[in-house]
């Protein structure tokens, strides 16, 4: 079964991230297949506009870190056995972000639909596209600041500035569609009942503009950001791979293989383990 869905609708690409039993969290597949569509769409004269979206009850939950994460001694792309290699790792994680970056740089623009959750990994892949509309309820966030990663598309400073990108990187809150649109971060937020109304409103708004004034467009405003992006991503990339593999990135890999996934979550989300001392932070003494 294909992990990214693609249809033709008029003059719209529909892309659709395909993993509704995990909430399309990112395996090994899924962006080799997003990026493919997104060519596709590119390529496609009769293309205006792509609207990406998730099927299910969430856009993208972010990597699969259950396999990931949970697996023993598991040799894979994401965690290894130490010493560990940086060059493996930065293959894997470059070639990812750079198939994310297939929705920023291809020439149609990309309006992506979040609703229920686009955290962490996710959360790169919603903020790659150009503008996001997300339901009010739904969260945006990258948990994995807390430990054990840093989003390698970089992309919050681009929307935030830098105040109010460290505000989140400093703490990996999930805030709602209200507050994402409140921060910039994305367009504006919709009640979930006017979600699919208000992305396609726009959508055929934009498909009424011939494609080579939406490229212009595209590549005049891109280019601000392209001067400094990819230096900025290369250094993310290389710093994600040392949070998995820093004492404390492995700690929290123990934690999960020890106590579960969502444990070790949990502990690192709440802010009540140790990451250093691989033990539970003493409580306060009020």
């Amino acid at each position: 079964m294909p992990k990214v869905l693609y249809e033709k609708d008029g003059r719209i690409a529909r892309i659709t991230l395909n993993r509704p039993e995990v909430m399309n969290a990112i395996d090994d597949d899924l962006p080799t297949e997003l990026e493919a569509a997104v060519t596709r769409a590119d390529a496609d004269p009769g293309v205006h506009v792509i609207v990406l979206s998730g099927k299910g009850d969430a856009f993208c939950a972010g990597y699969d870190l259950a396999y990931y994460a949970e697996k023993n001694g598991a040799d894979n792309n994401v965690t290894q056995e130490m010493p560990w290699d940086p060059i493996k790792d930065y293959r894997f994680m470059w070639g990812n972000t750079q198939k994310f970056m297939s929705l920023f740089r291809c020439l149609k623009p990309v309006l992506c639909k979040v609703h229920g959750y686009a955290v962490a990994g996710g959360s790169d892949i919603a903020l790659c596209s150009d503008i996001v509309i997300m339901g009010e309820e739904a969260r945006i966030g990258y948990m994995p600041t807390r430990v054990w990663g840093c989003p390698t598309t970089a992309m919050w400073v681009y929307r935030l500035g830098p105040e109010k990108a460290k505000r989140m990187m400093f703490t990996g809150d999930k805030i709602t569609g209200v507050e994402a649109a409140e921060m910039g971060l994305v367009l504006k937020a919709v009640p979930e009942s006017d979600l699919d109304d208000a992305v396609e409103e726009l959508a055929a708004r934009m498909a009424g503009v011939p494609t080579n004034q939406l490229a212009m467009h595209k590549m005049v405003v891109n280019q601000a950001m392209e001067m400094t992006i990819n230096s900025t991503q290369r250094l993310a990339t290389v710093f994600d791979g040392i949070t998995r593999h820093s004492p404390e990135g492995l700690n929290f890999k123990a934690r999960a293989e020890d106590a579960g996934w969502k444990q070790a979550v949990r502990d690192r989300d709440e802010g009540t383990w140790d990451w250093t001392a691989n033990e539970p932070l003493p409580k306060p003494n009020r």
